[in-house]
C-alpha cells in the first residue's frame, strides 16, 4: 500500500510539473530567419495546444495561423505560432499578434544578423505539429547572452511557499481537531462493545440460571 500512496503522489508531482512547465514562460535566444501564415485544420491529437481564432475572428477549426521561423546559436531550427491567447488560458492576456508578426519581420535580416529574446510558452512535439506561442521578442546583443527568468523564479517561490503554509495547516489541523476526534471515537466504539459484551454476559448469566433451576 506505502508504493501505490508513493506512485500516486509522484503521478500527482509529474502532472502538476507538467503544467507549470508548459504554462510558464520560456525565454530563447534566436536569429529570426522568417515569418510565415498557414492554414492549420487540428486534429483531435493536438487541437487542445493551438489557441482559437484571433480574437474579432471567427471561431472555427479550420483557421490561419501565423508562423514565426528563427534559428539558435547551433542554427538549429525554432518555430514558434503567434497566436492571441485572449482573455482565456494561459492568462497572458495576448491580443497583439499581428504586431508581433510585424516586429519579427523587422528582425528578419539576412545581411546582418540581428539576434532577439524570444518568450513563449509550450512544446514543440514535432510528430503532433505542436509548436510553442510566441507572446514577444526584444532584441539582445548576441546568442551568448544569459536571461534569469525571475518571473518564474519568483512564482515557483511564491507558490512552493503557499503550498507549504497549506499544508502546514492542514497537518496542524489534523492534528488539533481529527487526530482527537478519532481517538474519541475510538474509544466510544471499543465502550460501546464493551457496553454490548457486558449484556451479553449478564444475558447468558441468566439463562443460566433459569437452566440450572427448571434442573433442580
Amino acid at each position: 500500500m506505502r508504493f501505490v500512496k508513493w506512485g500516486l503522489l509522484l503521478a500527482w508531482l509529474a502532472v502538476v510539473a507538467a503544467f507549470l512547465h508548459y504554462t510558464l514562460p520560456q525565454t530563447d535566444i534566436v536569429r529570426v530567419t522568417d515569418t510565415d501564415v498557414v492554414r492549420i485544420d487540428p486534429t483531435p491529437y493536438n487541437r487542445l495546444f493551438y489557441a482559437d481564432a484571433d480574437v474579432g475572428n471567427a471561431a472555427n477549426d479550420s483557421r490561419d495561423v501565423r508562423f514565426i521561423n528563427a534559428v539558435n546559436e547551433d542554427r538549429r531550427a525554432r518555430v514558434y505560432r503567434n497566436q492571441d491567447t485572449g482573455w482565456g488560458w494561459p492568462p497572458y492576456f495576448k491580443f497583439d499578434s499581428a504586431n508581433l508578426q510585424a516586429e519579427a519581420n523587422d528582425y528578419d535580416s539576412d545581411v546582418t544578423p540581428e539576434w532577439v529574446a524570444l518568450k513563449h510558452y509550450g512544446w514543440r512535439i514535432e510528430f503532433l505539429s505542436i509548436y510553442p506561442n510566441a507572446i514577444g521578442l526584444r532584441p539582445v546583443e548576441g546568442p551568448e547572452v544569459t536571461i534569469v527568468p525571475w518571473f518564474n523564479i519568483i512564482f515557483l517561490t511564491l507558490l512552493l511557499a503557499l503550498v507549504w503554509a497549506i499544508t502546514v495547516r492542514l497537518l496542524r489541523f489534523r492534528r488539533n481537531r481529527i487526530d482527537p476526534a478519532l481517538a474519541d471515537a475510538g474509544e466510544a466504539w471499543d465502550d460501546a462493545g464493551e457496553a454490548v459484551a457486558r449484556r451479553r454476559r449478564g444475558v447468558r448469566a441468566w439463562l443460566a440460571s433459569w437452566a440450572g433451576g427448571s434442573r433442580r
